[in-house]
């Protein structure tokens, strides 16, 4: 939903969904790899991919995704494209702490979705304590109460998931009995 409301939002081109092979802040309970999180990527923009796209450039790299890598291998084979980092709020607040934010800036616009919740003024300070964060954009996130975590507990607690994520998504999550659940 987030990349859809930038999409919509900033007048973004494309969306490009990547992926981490080892997510360095959020590791997930019974996390099913990064194989498996591709592919639910691509059947969730199934028919949609003149709008959204999925890379697999982080599964291809060893050891933990770093955006700042990330972005830079997407500067060298796109340098004339303008990128764009797609963050929640919540995520953003921390930005300060992740590897080297300010390059980071340099290479991307942040434009992050304000979420009910975080306080907003107190992402707009850590932000712009940084070079380049004066360029961040920000973007109204419509309050629809689903999180990745929600949706992992659901799916543990062998609770229905109907139209809260793609029913393809759902369907191979119980075809691989991800997440510890059961079949919806």
């Amino acid at each position: 939903m987030c990349a859809q409301e930038a999409y919509l939002q900033l007048g973004l081109a494309r969306v490009m969904l990547i992926p981490a092979r080892i997510p360095p802040h959020k590791p997930v309970d019974e996390e099913p790899g990064v194989d498996h999180r591709l592919e639910m990527c691509r059947l969730a923009v199934a028919g949609d991919e003149e709008r959204f796209e999925v890379s697999d450039l982080e599964a291809r790299r060893d050891g933990p995704s770093y955006t700042v890598d990330t972005l830079d291998e997407l500067h060298s084979r796109m340098p004339d494209s303008e990128l764009f980092l797609i963050v929640g709020g919540d995520v953003a607040i921390g930005f300060p702490s992740w590897r080297e934010p300010e390059h980071v800036l340099s290479l991307a616009t942040l434009a992050v979705a304000e979420r009910p919740g975080t306080d907003g003024a107190a992402v707009e300070r850590a932000i712009g304590q940084l070079r380049g964060g004066e360029r961040a954009r920000f973007f109204d996130m419509p309050e629809i109460g689903i999180s990745s975590t929600m949706l992992r507990d659901r799916v543990r607690a062998g609770e229905p998931t109907k139209y809260l994520m793609p029913d393809a998504v759902r369907g191979y999550i119980d075809q691989h009995q991800l997440y510890g659940g059961t079949p919806d």
